[in-house]
């Protein structure tokens, strides 16, 4: 049974554990629990454990590797005795120690580690917020096992145990426990280590023992006098589950690609968290850290929201223990288009739970992404499903977007954008439709034309046409399609087919340019006209490895980057322009003039 299976049967176990924290909360008056943050943790837990898949050969193919040749001693008997066992976990608890350590010592191991104390909250799912990325570098800590001949199965049992461990200690429902948080990582204990405040930061490493940390000196009682503040010092304001894994990493890089120094470009990813370059801390300084302005990060959530939060969530949580339960047996191929799908439905979750899109457009995402996933798997019936209910969830979510202009006055003023949108959007569905029915490529191209149309006219709503606005980037763009137009003339594209498709790559190609002189005229007025940009881009790029797929040569996995940069192209198209919209200013009417007082002259 693999680490991921068996995390699946505990997850009952971690979900009942949970509900039942909460429930001590609510009878003592505290809310234990906050549904989006909650959801993020978790979300970030369930992105750990399926990416695990692919981290396998780093976790525990070094590890062996190193075993097989490099072990000093080796007794396997020895380590199966239930002696053995202990000591390896005491082993293995040592290790931990020291890469807990350096996870808040060394700026690019805190980098990975970061992602655990992200949640300003401190309770059950916060156990399960884990990063992702850890496993690049935290194997080398664990060597010194493989040098002692602890046998693979052996570290592997042990570093579960020693993980699942670690789940009770996130809680702010069990008080002190006398004695056991002498000798033993407690909820006490490990609250300390989660907190921010001065006396607090840096200590009690222990993942099961806490008597490393009395040895080595980080060990640290908790002060009832000084409650616990919960976070980073560098707050994530964010629910996106890949940001949370790539903040830290950014500032970094950002700090060594700005210092002037060569030695201070590696340094930053070597030196404690919080350090920066001189030359990087005079020209980008960053405020100093102050615990009394951490303010709490908890976007609004209406009812609707919360209770598709936590469909969603609940529905992420099958999938994931299905794609964890059959993950080994599948093709690499296959493995990795699964976890795709999953990714795409976390952000998408994500920002919906943030406000950073809607219902609609969350679920527009995930359709395109199982469109993807079920065409390249040759999933038909469930391909004919997901296809057009992507388009479909777009239409809802601009239609949605039409009933809250509308409710508060903006409607009329941007009532033509919304209309070609919806038309645009239309013609895309159809187009998706047909080209899924044989025999009907010619119509689909139609109704992607009078789709691209549609978006030409949408695109040039209060700017200038490409060749006033954006001469070099309509140049550039037709340039571009001219070329694919002779490359697919050249490759074998029929005779009754030139024209159409001559028609078709040169509205693609003015859409594209027009998207781009929209963003370059109204980039700072107006939100979402980069993604708008993009999303055009996208588009010509799709169709462009449609065409080469299906008139010059096949495409390895075609179905996967035509399917992918359509939907992509697709929901940055809506998003932007739904941002835009969302902008416009309200019309408010004009007082009447007023009327003379009576019996008065003017």
């Amino acid at each position: 049974m693999s680490a991921g299976q068996i995390i699946v049967l505990v997850t009952p176990l971690f979900f009942a554990l949970m509900a039942l924290e909460w429930a001590v909360g609510r009878r003592r008056g505290r809310q234990p629990l906050a549904l989006a943050d909650a959801i993020g943790s978790l979300n970030l837990g369930l992105l750990s454990q399926t990416s695990a898949v692919f981290t396998a050969l780093l976790r525990i193919g070094l590890y062996t590797l190193a075993w097989q040749h490099l072990a000093l001693w080796r007794n396997d008997a020895f380590w199966t005795t239930w002696y053995g066992w202990l000591l390896a976990l005491l082993f293995y608890d040592f290790c931990y120690y020291w890469l807990h350590r350096m996870g808040h010592e060394v700026g690019v191991l805190w980098a990975a580690h970061a992602v655990h104390h992200q949640s300003q909250h401190y309770n059950l799912s916060t156990a399960l917020r884990q990063t992702s990325s850890g496993a690049l570098l935290g194997w080398l800590f664990y060597l010194p096992m493989a040098l002692a001949g602890v046998p693979p199965l052996v570290f592997v049992v042990v570093g579960l145990i020693d993980l699942l461990y670690q789940f009770w200690v996130h809680t702010e429902q069990v008080g002190r426990l006398g004695w056991f948080d002498r000798w033993f990582c407690s909820p006490s204990n490990h609250r300390v280590h989660h907190a921010v405040n001065d006396d607090y930061l840096d200590k009690n490493y222990g993942g099961i023992l806490i008597v490393w940390d009395r040895l080595f000196g980080t060990f640290k009682d908790e002060d009832p006098q000084q409650p616990c503040v919960y976070g980073t010092r560098g707050l994530l304001n964010s629910w996106d589950p890949l940001w949370a894994n790539v903040q830290v990493y950014a500032g970094l890089a950002q700090d060594s690609w700005r210092t002037r120094s060569l030695a201070d470009k590696l340094r930053v990813w070597l030196k404690p968290p919080g350090w920066r370059p001189q030359d990087v801390a005079r020209s980008h300084p960053k405020p100093a850290f102050d615990i009394n302005d951490m303010p709490l990060f908890s976007p609004p959530m209406g009812r609707a929201l919360r209770v598709f939060a936590v469909l969603q969530f609940a529905a992420l949580v099958a999938g994931a223990a299905a794609f964890l339960w059959t993950a080994e047996g599948l093709p690499w191929q296959q493995a990795a288009l699964w976890f795709g799908v999953l990714v795409a439905c976390q952000w998408a979750l994500g920002a919906a739970t943030q406000g950073r899109i809607g219902m609609a457009q969350a679920l527009m995402i995930q359709a395109g992404a199982l469109a993807t996933a079920t065409a390249a798997l040759e999933l038909r019936e469930w391909h004919l499903l997901f296809k057009p209910l992507a388009l479909i969830f777009a239409i809802t979510s601009v239609a949605a977007s039409a009933c809250q202009q509308r409710a508060v006055g903006t409607f009329d003023h941007q009532s033509t954008s919304t209309r070609l949108l919806l038309c645009a959007l239309a013609g895309s569905l159809a187009g998706d439709v047909l080209l899924m029915l044989p025999g009907r490529f010619l119509p689909g191209l139609v109704a992607f034309l009078l789709a691209h149309l549609a978006y030409l006219a949408l695109f040039r709503q209060g700017v200038p046409w490409a060749w006033h606005g954006a001469r070099v980037a309509l140049l550039a763009v037709l340039a571009f399609g001219a070329g694919m137009y002779a490359f697919l003339v050249q490759g074998g594209l029929p005779a009754g087919l030139r024209l159409p498709v001559a028609a078709y790559v040169l509205a693609i190609a003015l859409m594209a340019a027009q998207a781009l002189a929209r963003h370059a005229r109204l980039r700072g007025q107006v939100p979402g006209t980069l993604a708008v940009a993009v999303g055009a881009a996208l588009f010509m790029l799709s169709d462009t490895l449609l065409a080469i797929n299906r008139f010059v040569q096949p495409l390895p996995w075609s179905q996967v980057w035509v399917l992918s940069t359509y939907f992509a192209a697709q929901a940055l198209i809506v998003a932007g322009m739904l941002r835009g919209l969302a902008a416009a200013p309200v019309a408010t009417p004009e007082p009447a003039p007023a009327k003379p007082a009576m019996g008065l002259t003017t």
